[in-house]
């Protein structure tokens, strides 16, 4: 039977969550495309903020890679923007174009964020904070600026304020109300929070209201009603966000603050349905993300023809670290009239809880510093629980070691433990009993709880340890590869070894996977550790690969490619000079840049040239896409440098011939300098080297980026052949101890530096350590040359259409 089309418009987290939804119910229904205005495949929004504040990267907090997509058979355009559904002739059209047809289609366009119209508003240096582009804004600003203005006091501007504050900004918060966070904390919780943010070094301007942005052509500072001023070089505005709505009403939808959707999530217009923030249920358009994920599961079950119960709507609740510091808020949290409350305040623990009663029944809360049990409150308030026979206050308890299954013991099973996925305590014991789950990790791979915000995952392990009793082992709660096994790395990478396995297949045939084919996720790291453990038996299977890796080359964020040549130690010459110009001409590639690691990036080179532009290079790959070693970046050293003590050139050149196409648990950067100045950043690299007088001293574990990480000094060595032998047994250790995708500066603090130093101190284990790294050298390849020769894989790789991005 010929596959209906689907067309999602927005590639945010309700959207995608219903085409999740979709194709858990079947696969076989819809032939799916997706229009992302964003050029990235779908993200967590809800952590912009730890990529902000230097916890993590775009990277991890990625939802559903470009793998996925291809697994599915999605298409999907990315950086490209629905501009109209012309619903009687059932097709939509992009800005770029394209017409693409439907039988069904979603709108999920999200929210803007509300940008108050204030004089100044267009200069440079004022942002909103909604996006990766925002993200991005804010980072590079903070790298030149130092005064940093937040207007809005609640969520999303006290998270960003924090971000701020981390990248070394002073960061004053201007906001209108007299308290923060009015709308999800009561005025008690929204002092102490104001409290306890001025502590880490945040500034308040309350009941303040900005009349003006100043400055030339960037922000200079803010001018406020009362006439005073503040000196500022960036203005984030995070007062609010409003339905993106503007394509609904181009194509004749219904519209009110959001599209009006029925309780099945459809529209005035036949085979057209909305979900998200953009849509409106009821007048409520949602701005939290379970609601958004109960109304994705509706509309799946009724797009694919399944009976399911109507979406009626959602009690909001808000459970958030905010700072470091827990709040929780929902239902009706002020008291007044018949109303009364219900209020403990441990002034010493800055603990804070309020329960609002409506005669015997709680019809809201606010906890403030401990929100443990904000999950249960929540269930009883969406219930209206009478609490005529609950003690309502104890004090001076004694706490037991039990203290927080005796929490979930009192829960019934319909309560919520995840309130992003909408996950009951009684969906969490079935997944233990019934699939035989006994860690956090494969409750997340069973049921979603703990895969959005991962607040709850404290909770489904207290459920864990109630449910399984004795069998809990606390120091089994491992981390599994991905979803599709419950195996982690260590027994994955031993199971490989005891059993002598050599396919990414049989792996996953041997060991037990869930699904047959595997995710994006744990092929690539099976390819790997197979690679890793039989170097010279094992065939890559190219189809394991990320993209990136498929095509050596990067793909940029409108389809095409740019290509890295390798420049040994960032050393070049004449010949390679005028070989990349003519390439450069010949193939009309439209920007050519030096990179941070000193060598010379192509960009924009359309896929079917890649071959031909590699061909005319005749140049090594410089492996800027793969998890192998990127580049070795050197100053000029003694040979030039009057402050020069040791040849760094020399040394960057025998590393990365050494190193290159080493295939590696993530990329791989180093730097060789010269003398203590440092002038190549060698204290901020995988591996680096600084020469000092007699020799160099080795530095590992550093990383630069948003989440920058110093190296540590692991040893000081008198010559290069000492600096080589170091460099390939800690390599190798990393290589063979290291998850696939943990950075060298993660590993390093996993696993301890006292650690790696008592492994290479010893001679032999060096000495074992850099024979597996020769052997792993030896099958080395260049992979430019090697598609060139071979017809079939060209075919493949470079002539076959696949996903559009």
């Amino acid at each position: 039977m010929e596959k209906k089309k689907l067309v999602l418009i927005g590639n945010g987290m309700a959207g995608v969550r219903a085409i999740e939804e979709i194709l858990k119910i079947s696969k076989d229904i819809f032939d799916i495309t997706i229009f992302g205005s964003e050029p990235h495949p779908n993200y967590n929004r809800i952590l912009l903020s730890k990529v902000l504040q230097g916890d993590t990267n775009v990277s991890d907090i990625t939802l559903n890679d470009w793998d996925w997509y291809e697994e599915n058979d999605i298409t999907l355009y990315t950086g490209e923007t629905v501009t109209k559904i012309q619903t009687e002739k059932k097709v939509i059209v992009s800005d770029k174009g394209r017409i693409v047809p439907y039988d069904e289609v979603i709108v999920a366009t999200g929210s803007v964020p509300f940008i108050l119209p204030l004089p100044g508003a267009d200069k440079e240096g004022v942002t909103a904070f909604r996006d990766i582009k925002d993200t991005d804004i804010m980072l590079e600003a903070s790298k030149k600026y130092k005064k940093a203005a937040v207007i809005g006091g609640g969520l999303l501007g006290l998270e960003a304020a924090r971000g701020l504050l981390n990248l070394g900004m002073d960061v004053t918060v201007i906001h209108i109300a007299p308290t923060l966070m009015e709308r999800q904390l009561d005025e008690t919780a929204g002092k102490l929070l104001q409290r306890e943010l001025e502590k880490q070094g945040m500034k308040f301007l309350l009941e303040a209201s900005t009349q003006e942005i100043y400055g030339e052509e960037r922000v200079e500072g803010l001018k406020f009603q009362d006439g005073s001023q503040l000196e500022a070089d960036l203005v984030v505005m995070a007062v609010g966000i409003k339905p993106n709505v503007e394509l609904a009403k181009e194509s004749g939808l219904t519209v009110n603050r959001g599209i009006v959707v029925n309780d099945y999530l459809q529209t005035n217009v036949p085979h057209v349905y909305s979900v998200g923030e953009c849509a409106e249920h009821n007048g409520i358009p949602y701005g939290l993300v379970a609601p958004l994920y109960e109304q994705a599961k509706v509309l799946a079950h009724h797009i694919c023809g399944k009976e399911t119960a109507p979406y009626k709507g959602s009690v909001l609740s808000t459970q958030l670290k905010v700072s470091g510091v827990e709040v929780f808020s929902a239902g009706d949290f002020i008291e007044g009239e018949d109303k009364k409350a219900l209020k403990i305040f441990d002034e010493q623990d800055g603990v804070y809880k309020k329960i609002v009663l409506n005669r015997n029944k709680i019809v809201g809360a606010v906890l403030f510093g401990d929100s443990k049990e904000g999950n249960r409150l929540f269930s009883m308030i969406k219930k209206g629980a009478d609490i005529s026979d609950t003690e309502k206050i104890t004090i001076l308890q004694p706490i037991g070691e039990e203290a927080g299954t005796s929490l979930v013991a009192a829960m019934s099973a319909d309560e919520i433990i995840c309130g992003c996925n909408g996950v009951s305590k009684g969906a969490i014991v079935q997944a233990i009993q019934e699939k035989g789950c006994t860690s956090v990790d494969e409750i997340k791979a069973c049921t979603s709880a703990s895969r959005s915000c991962g607040g709850c995952k404290p909770l489904v392990a207290d459920v864990l340890q109630l449910t399984l009793g004795s069998e809990f082992d606390a120091s089994a709660q491992k981390e599994a590869i991905c979803g599709c096994t419950s195996l982690s790395r260590d027994e994955i990478v031993e199971g490989i070894k005891e059993k002598g396995l050599t396919h990414v297949r049989e792996v996953m045939n041997v060991l037990g996977w869930e699904t047959e084919e595997g995710c994006s996720k744990c092929r690539p790291a099976l390819n790997y550790y197979l690679g890793m453990i039989h170097p010279k038996e094992y065939e890559d299977e190219r189809e394991s690969r990320f993209v990136n890796e498929r095509m050596h080359a990067n793909i940029q964020k409108d389809g095409t490619y740019s290509v890295v040549p390798r420049m040994y130690g960032g050393v070049t010459n004449a010949k390679d000079l005028r070989r990349i110009a003519d390439v450069v001409e010949k193939y009309d590639i439209p920007l050519v840049k030096v990179t941070g690691g000193q060598r010379i990036d192509l960009l924009g080179v359309k896929k079917d040239d890649l071959p031909k532009v590699w061909e005319d290079l005749d140049m090594p790959s410089g492996f800027a896409y793969g998890k192998s070693l990127r580049t070795v970046k050197t100053c000029v050293g003694e040979q030039f440098c009057r402050f020069g003590t040791q040849d760094s050139i020399g040394l960057g050149i025998e590393l990365e011939k050494k190193f290159e196409g080493l295939q590696t648990p993530h990329k791989v950067k180093m730097a060789v300098s010269a003398c203590p100045r440092s002038c190549a950043e060698s204290g901020f690299k995988d591996i680096g080297f600084i020469g000092i007088d007699g020799g160099w001293e080795i530095y590992v574990g550093g990383n630069g980026g948003t989440h920058v990480r110093s190296g540590d000094l692991l040893y000081k060595v008198k010559t290069d052949e000492e600096a080589m032998e170091i460099t390939g047994a800690y390599l190798q250790y990393y290589r063979e101890t290291a998850n696939y995708l943990e950075r060298t500066s993660a590993w390093i603090e996993r696993v301890g530096l006292a650690h790696v130093q008592s492994v290479l101190d010893d001679k032999n284990m060096r000495k074992e350590l850099n024979e597996r790294m020769d052997e792993a050298l030896s099958v080395y390849k260049d992979p430019w040359k090697e598609i060139i020769e071979n017809e079939k894989t060209t075919k493949q790789l470079f002539q076959t259409v696949g996903m559009s991005q």
